[in-house]
């Protein structure tokens, strides 16, 4: 006899909860899922916080930074977004990029959050060519366009 199918309740990356037959308020299970959704679809957080942030609007998340307290203790990393329903705490997972608001630039995960800064310009030296400089300028300044390298 083989073995009957097991179906997992949630999904394997984010936890989006599942659909299963017979099931009954199917839409509090789609609704749940559309709401994670919804804030992973943006790639967006406000910034960096250890304790939750006074008045949120619904939308909205935080990377939850290192030694967190109050209703973010115990998840150091996670993306906290607020919705009508109250916190809901998001683990990333290696590869994912978010926009972080704070600092106008990008932030990867791969085992922790982290974002790449300006390097220092070339400057002084005894020999000077500037039009190196002035290329290294360009490509910095575009990076920094593109929010591909943070300006701060």
């Amino acid at each position: 006899m083989s073995d009957p199918l097991n179906y997992s309740a949630v999904t394997p990356r984010f936890g989006f909860p599942l659909l299963f037959s017979g099931q009954s308020q199917k839409e509090v299970t789609v609704n749940e899922a559309l709401t994670l959704i919804d804030v992973l679809l943006c790639g967006s957080v406000e910034g960096v916080v250890t304790t939750e942030p006074g008045n949120p609007v619904p939308g909205q998340a935080w990377i939850v930074g290192s030694n967190p307290t109050g209703l973010f203790a115990g998840h150091a990393d996670n993306l906290a977004a607020w919705t009508e329903g109250g916190w809901r705490m998001l683990v990333p997972q290696d590869g994912m990029m978010v926009m972080d608001r704070s600092i106008d630039a990008r932030r990867h995960y791969s085992t922790g959050w982290s974002t790449v800064s300006s390097p220092n310009l070339p400057s002084g030296g005894t020999t000077v060519d500037m039009e190196a400089r002035n290329c290294l300028t360009e490509l910095v300044n575009a990076l920094e366009a593109g929010r591909i390298i943070s300006a701060n």
